[in-house]
C-alpha cells in the first residue's frame, strides 16, 4: 500500500500588499490615535465601531474612482448574499445612519478608527490593508459644519506634532468646478452657428446626449483630466483638454477635443489662487461667469473663511485654493486637504515637501440610496500610517522600545518567589516579567533582557534569598550586555546596587526616573 504522501510545509510569509505591525509601530499608532480622538471629542464627536464586513448591496459603488462592480474590494458570496470588507469608514456611517437614523441624534457626529482593505494591485508604500480615522457630521446643511472639519483637522495636526508652519489645509469647492462646467458646456454658445436651425438643433441634442461624443462624457473626462493638475501641470492639463499629449514614455494620450474657449475657464479656475483669498476669490468669480451654481459655490468659500477667521484660523493654517481638486468627482459641495509643507528625503535621496496626509469633504448623496431623500454629510479622513511616517520624519516619535523590568530565574523552585517580586511591580504599576523560558543557561537570560530592551534585570539567587536582597541592574546606564556574561561578570558591573528585598521596588522606581 503506498504511502500517504507528505504535506508541503506552508510558506512563513506575509501576503502581498499586507505587512506585519511589532510592538514600537503598534504602540506609536496606538499613541497618536488617542491623541487624535481627544481632539475629536472635545468638538463633541462620539466614537463609532462598525463591523469590518459589509453586503456588497449596502457598499454600493465601491471607490469612487472604480466604476466596475466588484472592482477594489474583497468580496465573497455567503448564502447567496455578497458580502465585502469594508474599503473605507465612510459607507458604513452611510448604512448605520440610515439603519438607526430614528434612534441617532441629528446632526448626528462620529469619529471612527481602524483598518480598511482594498482590493488594489500592491507597490512600494501602497498596501491592500491601512489605517483610517475618520471624522463626519451627518445631517448638517450649513457650511458650519464644513469649516468646522477643517478647524479640527487643524487643531489636530497640531496635537499630534505637526507644528503650525508645517502644514496647511487648503479648500475648495465641487460647485465652483460645476459652474466652470456649466460654462465650458454651454452647448448653444459654444456649437458652430453656421447651421440651419434644424441641423443645429440635432447637433445640440448629440451634445447634450449620455453617449461617448456628449457633454456628459466629455464632463467626466474633463474631471479626470483636472485630476492630473498636480501630476502634468498647466501645459499639461491644457494639452489633454485639447488634443492630446505624449506622456513620459512617449505614447501619445488623447485629449478630450475642447476648443480655447472650453478649455480657458478650466485653467482660470486651477490656476485662481492669488496672494490673497479676496483676489483668488475674485479670480474663481470670472472663471465660473454668470453660472448660478458657481457663484453658490464661491459663497460658501467665503462663509467657510469668515466662520474659520472668527475662531483666529487664518490663511496661515487654512487657505481657499482652487488647486485642490481630488475627489471633485465624488463631493458635492466644499472639499478639503491637508498637506505637509516641510521637506523629506525620497528613496533616491531627493528633496521633496512631505504632501497629504487628510482630505474630506461634502458628500450630501451618499445616504439617499438608503433613504431616497437627501442627507446632508460633511467628513473627513487622516491616513493614519502617513501621518505617522511624516511624524517620524519630524522626528516627534521615538521608537526606541523601552521593555519590561525582567525577573531573572536563579533557582526554578523558588519560581513563587520570583512571580511574588513581579506582582509587587506590577501592583506598584511598573512593567514587569518573570523570565519563563529555560533558566539553566543565566547568560540567556541575559541576552533576552538585552533583546527586549529592558531598562533593569532583577536577580536573586540561593545567597540573596538567604539574606533577604535582591540585586538590581540599571541596563540603562550599564555597559551593553557582554553575549556570553556570567553571573559574576554581571555583579561586578558598575551599576549593580544590592538592596533588600522591601526595598526592590524603590530602588527599581528610582532608576526607571532617572532614565526618564
Amino acid at each position: 500500500m503506498a504511502k500517504d504522501k507528505k504535506l508541503p510545509r506552508p510558506k512563513a510569509q506575509t501576503p502581498k500588499g499586507f505587512q506585519d505591525y511589532f510592538g514600537a509601530d503598534v504602540t506609536a499608532r496606538s499613541e497618536m490615535l488617542s491623541q487624535i480622538a481627544a481632539v475629536y471629542h472635545r468638538y463633541g464627536f462620539d466614537a463609532l465601531e462598525t463591523s469590518a464586513v459589509e453586503t456588497v448591496e449596502a457598499l454600493g459603488k465601491f471607490l469612487p474612482d472604480v466604476d466596475r462592480p466588484n472592482e477594489g474590494v474583497f468580496a465573497w458570496e455567503e448564502d447567496k448574499d455578497w458580502l465585502a470588507l469594508r474599503y473605507d469608514l465612510t459607507a458604513p456611517l452611510a448604512r448605520v445612519y440610515a439603519q438607526f437614523r430614528n434612534d441617532l441624534p441629528t446632526p448626528y457626529r462620529r469619529y471612527a478608527m481602524g483598518p480598511v482593505w482594498r482590493n488594489e494591485k500592491p507597490g512600494p508604500g501602497r498596501f491592500r490593508q491601512f489605517y483610517q480615522c475618520d471624522a463626519d457630521t451627518v445631517g448638517a446643511p450649513s457650511v458650519a459644519a464644513d469649516a468646522e472639519i477643517c478647524a479640527m483637522l487643524s487643531d489636530t495636526l497640531e496635537a499630534v506634532g505637526i507644528p503650525r508652519g508645517d502644514y496647511v489645509i487648503r479648500v475648495n469647492n465641487r460647485k465652483v468646478l460645476n459652474g466652470v462646467l456649466d460654462r465650458v458646456f454651454d452647448a448653444k454658445s459654444l456649437l458652430n452657428h453656421n447651421l440651419d436651425e434644424q441641423d443645429f438643433d440635432s447637433q445640440v441634442q448629440r451634445a447634450q446626449s449620455t453617449g461617448p461624443g456628449g457633454f456628459e462624457a466629455k464632463r467626466m473626462n474633463v474631471l479626470r483630466t483636472i485630476d492630473k493638475f498636480d501630476k502634468v501641470g498647466e501645459m499639461g492639463v491644457r494639452d489633454l483638454l485639447g488634443k492630446g499629449r505624449l506622456d513620459e514614455s512617449g505614447a501619445f494620450i488623447d485629449g478630450v477635443e475642447l476648443n480655447t474657449g472650453q478649455i480657458e475657464p478650466v485653467i482660470q479656475f486651477l490656476t485662481a489662487k492669488a496672494d490673497t483669498t479676496e483676489e483668488t476669490l475674485q479670480n474663481l468669480r470670472n472663471a465660473v461667469g454668470d453660472s448660478a451654481t458657481g457663484a453658490g459655490g464661491i459663497s460658501e468659500l467665503e462663509t467657510i473663511t469668515d466662520l474659520l477667521g472668527a475662531q483666529g484660523y487664518g490663511p496661515d493654517r487654512i487657505v481657499i485654493d482652487p488647486s485642490v481638486v481630488r475627489g471633485l468627482g465624488y463631493y458635492t459641495g466644499p472639499v478639503y486637504e491637508a498637506e505637509l509643507t516641510f521637506e523629506v528625503t525620497d528613496e533616491k535621496g531627493r528633496p521633496r515637501n512631505f504632501g497629504s496626509v487628510a482630505g474630506g469633504g461634502r458628500y450630501d448623496d451618499l445616504v439617499k440610496r438608503f433613504t431616497g431623500q437627501a442627507v446632508p454629510a460633511t467628513g473627513v479622513s487622516i491616513g493614519v500610517d502617513r501621518l505617522l511616517a511624516a511624524l517620524r520624519a519630524k522626528g516627534r516619535i521615538d521608537l526606541t522600545t523601552v521593555g519590561p523590568v525582567v525577573v531573572t530565574v536563579m533557582d526554578r523552585d523558588r519560581m513563587a518567589d520570583y512571580q511574588s517580586m513581579v506582582s509587587d511591580l506590577r501592583n506598584a504599576g511598573i512593567r514587569a516579567e518573570v523570565y519563563l523560558g529555560n533558566p539553566k543557561n543565566f547568560g540567556n537570560q541575559l541576552k533576552y533582557a538585552d533583546k527586549r530592551a529592558s531598562p533593569v534585570a532583577i536577580i536573586a539567587g540561593g545567597d540573596e534569598f538567604e539574606a533577604g536582597i535582591v540585586q538590581i541592574k540599571d541596563l540603562i546606564l550599564g555597559a551593553e550586555i557582554a553575549k556570553n556574561a556570567t553571573l559574576e561578570e554581571w555583579k561586578d558591573r558598575p551599576s549593580q546596587y544590592e538592596v533588600p528585598r522591601d526595598q526592590m521596588v524603590a530602588k527599581v522606581r528610582d532608576i526607571l526616573d532617572g532614565q526618564n
